[in-house]
């Protein structure tokens, strides 16, 4: 399992007269943002062995879906940038253009970035999404945020199969 040394946040609030304090579960959708572009699920833990092997490793198949979500407007993914909880990042450098209802699978390894097969590789065989929890950020061009989403393995992926979905 990766784990990445990150500082777990927790909340308290007081119980009613101060006498204990009582944990708040982090929802997986902290703040809406107004923008088309969302991250709409993440495969944060690939099926099997974690193995970052560029020939014989399975870093393609941990990956996150960003979907244009608007009804009308074409976006292009050129210039945003996807960021996990520690600033492991992934810039889109070239044209990708997401028609209404469109998304793109961001995956791991090595690859042919390609409008038609609806992928982009983020060129790094490292994984970048940990196993027990992080956060996934999408960000635009110009440095505002289009989306954020932190998860846990253990509140958000009831069915233990590595994939949270967002936006459904």
């Amino acid at each position: 399992m990766r784990n990445r040394s990150i500082r777990p946040a927790i909340a308290a609030a007081l119980v009613a007269g101060g006498l204990a304090g009582v944990l708040v579960a982090t929802p997986a959708q902290a703040t809406e943002y107004s923008s088309a572009l969302k991250v709409a699920g993440v495969q944060y833990d690939a099926p099997g062995s974690d193995n970052n092997s560029c020939t014989t490793g399975n870093t393609k198949a941990e990956y996150v879906t960003i979907k244009n979500f608007s009804r009308t407007t074409r976006v292009n993914l050129k210039g945003y940038v996807v960021k996990d909880a520690v600033g492991n990042s992934y810039t889109f450098r070239i044209d990708h253009y997401l028609e209404p209802g469109d998304y793109v699978k961001l995956r791991g390894g090595k690859g042919t970035e390609s409008d038609a097969n609806n992928v982009a590789y983020r060129q790094n065989c490292n994984f970048i999404w940990n196993n027990d929890r992080d956060t996934i950020k999408l960000i635009k061009p110009g440095g505002a945020y289009a989306d954020t989403h932190s998860y846990t393995k253990s509140a958000n992926d009831r069915d233990g199969n590595g994939y949270i979905t967002f936006h459904s």
